[in-house]
């Protein structure tokens, strides 16, 4: 980021203008006008044959000329250097009728593209997962979105070159083809995420040290690309923050709108063109409130719950096909992962046989994924309440973290619970996050795979301790593996390498002491270990926690004293051995030894076998 801490600046209408970060030494770029030229002509073919796509097309790029994002191509000197980006429309699947115009960047001639050339810069972006955990600390909850947000930052002129493209004359096809180039940083370019989070987080920052700290907060930590999820604990706390952030980024021609709430009252402190585009007509005072997609999931703003919606399409019994539905449930918090890892393990099952993408599957197990295929329907059902609890979090007197392991020789899996006691004194649990993987192979040993499970544990629990931005008084570890206990309270046995390393990375992020034993009927993560129907999720104690986690006192763990078990017969523990040392006189040889001789006669024979 050493060129955009140098070379960005506001410019005199406070935009931010950045360059394109070339990287040193840059590759002379060819001259690629014929190729690009090719490409808008057989786009211009096809947008005849499809009125409905060009109408939307020629929308789309109005609004690009009327908001400046581009402008007519000035005349090149000879020898000029420059670049032709490659144009065509997409639609986004759940999004029919809404184009997005793709300006090319990885199209190649003569073995280079623009981002060949073009520095990366580092991933400034807040982590998905994070940024949804922090969405449900709190009872309010806020979304929003920056307007445009990569079409914000305006290009330094001497770099408009390199986004040169073709288009029609006043954005009419009756008109003759021209050249255009853009104004501002593109989606397409590799370099464009970083740029624009960069410029924004600026924006936040203008005025140091002026600036207020929530909104640099809220601006750094809170938003993942252009999308930005909060939670508050109160309406006037997420008003007052949401209208702070729009000030402050005015001030540097960026807009904050797309404002949804699951709170009626936060909305109605915001006009309806700074509502999300299904809330702008909408009558708060009466109408129910709908559901809202946030980083992919779904949330229904009235209920204040996370449902799923399936997607009913038929895919072919093919590789292709499985895989397609398996990924189409996009669950990154783990809430329905006893559902999905059947399905993974039905697609790792009927691929081992080594066929194309595209060729029917056997036969034999094709009714086991029809019927796991069929029971995804289940899933409109299953609904997770967003908060994690209904006390308020910054209030609570004391919050613990649960972490519960278990293993099976089809997957491995982890699950966390946040329980928190009341001001009141009641105690308050919720999910947190789970995960599970299809076991290694070749097949681990039981113990082997609870131990994975364990490592699991703690990757999980110390992702949620960095990301949750809240303090956690305990954490603590369960599982149903004595075996694994005996392993991780061990001080006097050594062990073989793979078994040794995984103990490491557990006690590099817990000690002995916060592990603890449930049985198997209390350890929820045993749900994604054997899979659960998705019409019996909800029955299960996968989204609840099991029962003792909401009693005062947790008389269902047991002492944290764990020997190992059957150590002399575990193939996985090194064997004792027992070493002799021989310790050799220091002493020299000398004629006083010759005194406890009585003769010579006597002190010869020996000297005899000496010699010999």
């Amino acid at each position: 980021m050493a060129i955009m801490k140098r070379e960005a600046k506001k410019d005199a209408s406070n935009s931010w203008v950045a360059p394109l970060p070339f990287r040193q030494p840059r590759q002379h770029l060819p001259d690629n006008r014929q190729q690009a030229l090719n490409c808008f002509s057989s786009f211009k073919c096809n947008l005849a044959k499809k009125p409905e796509m060009s109408q939307h097309f020629f929308s789309f790029m109005g609004k690009i000329y009327e908001n400046g994002h581009a402008e007519v191509a000035p005349p090149l000197t000879p020898n000029q250097e420059r670049w032709y980006l490659p144009i065509f429309g997409v639609y986004h699947p759940k999004k029919p009728g809404n184009i997005h115009v793709v300006f090319d960047s990885s199209a190649q001639h003569e073995g280079v593209s623009l981002n060949d050339v073009l520095l990366k810069g580092p991933d400034l972006n807040n982590l998905l997962l994070g940024v949804l955990m922090r969405f449900r600390k709190d009872a309010i909850a806020v979304t929003a979105d920056i307007k445009q947000m990569f079409h914000s930052f305006l290009v330094r002129e001497e770099d408009r070159n390199f986004l040169r493209f073709f288009l029609f004359r006043d954005n009419s096809p009756t008109h003759d083809v021209i050249e255009y180039r853009m104004t501002v940083h593109v989606f397409s370019n590799s370099p464009s995420p970083a740029v624009a989070i960069y410029c924004l987080r600026q924006s936040a920052m203008d005025g140091e040290p002026h600036h207020d700290p929530e909104v640099k907060q809220f601006v750094c930590r809170d938003f993942y690309v252009d999308d930005a999820l909060k939670s508050f604990s109160s309406v006037k706390s997420a008003v007052c923050l949401l209208k702070k952030t729009q000030d402050v980024l005015s001030n540097s021609t960026l807009g904050l709108h797309k404002i949804t709430s699951n709170s009626k009252e936060v909305m109605e402190a915001f006009p309806p063109e700074d509502r999300a585009n299904d809330l702008k007509d909408f009558d708060l005072s009466s109408d129910i409130l709908p559901v809202q997609r946030s980083l992919g999931l779904n949330w229904n703003l009235e209920s204040d719950m996370f449902v799923f919606k399936v997607n009913k399409e038929e895919k072919p019994f093919t590789r292709r096909g499985i895989l397609s539905v398996v990924n189409s449930v996009y669950d990154p918090l783990g809430f329905v992962a006893p559902v999905t890892i059947q399905g993974k393990h039905i697609l790792r099952e009927l691929t081992q046989q080594r066929c194309d993408w595209d060729s029917q599957l056997p036969e034999g197990m094709q009714e086991q994924w029809k019927s796991w295929r069929d029971s995804l329907k289940d899933l409109s059902g299953v609904k997770i309440p967003r908060p994690y609890t209904k006390a308020f979090l910054s209030t609570t007197k004391t919050r613990e973290l649960f972490v519960f392991s278990d293993a099976s020789t089809m997957a491995i899996a982890a699950v966390a619970y946040l329980r928190v006691v009341d001001e009141a004194g009641n105690t308050h649990t919720g999910f947190v996050m789970g995960k599970a993987k299809l076991a290694p192979r070749p097949e681990h040993t039981i113990p082997r795979l609870e131990l994975c499970a364990a490592v699991l544990a703690v990757e999980l629990a110390d992702f949620i301790s960095s990301e949750l931005d809240m303090r956690i008084d305990a954490i603590t570890f369960c599982t149903d593996s004595k075996v694994v206990l005996g392993y991780i309270n061990n001080e006097t046995r050594r062990f073989y390498v793979y078994v040794s390393n995984c103990i490491m990375r557990i006690r590099r992020s817990s000690y002995p002491k916060q592990w603890k034993y449930v049985s198997t009927g209390e350890n929820p993560a045993d749900c994604a270990t054997r899979s659960v129907p998705a019409a019996f999720l909800s029955d299960t104690s996968w989204l609840t926690g099991p029962p003792f986690l909401t009693e005062p006192m947790q008389d269902s763990l047991e002492p944290d004293s764990f020997e190992l078990v059957d150590a002399n017969m575990d193939t996985e523990i090194r064997p004792q051995i027992s070493t002799l040392q021989t310790q050799a006189s220091l002493t020299l040889l000398g004629s006083h030894r010759f005194s406890k001789f009585s003769s010579w006669q006597a002190l010869k024979p020996l000297l005899i076998s000496f010699t010999l």
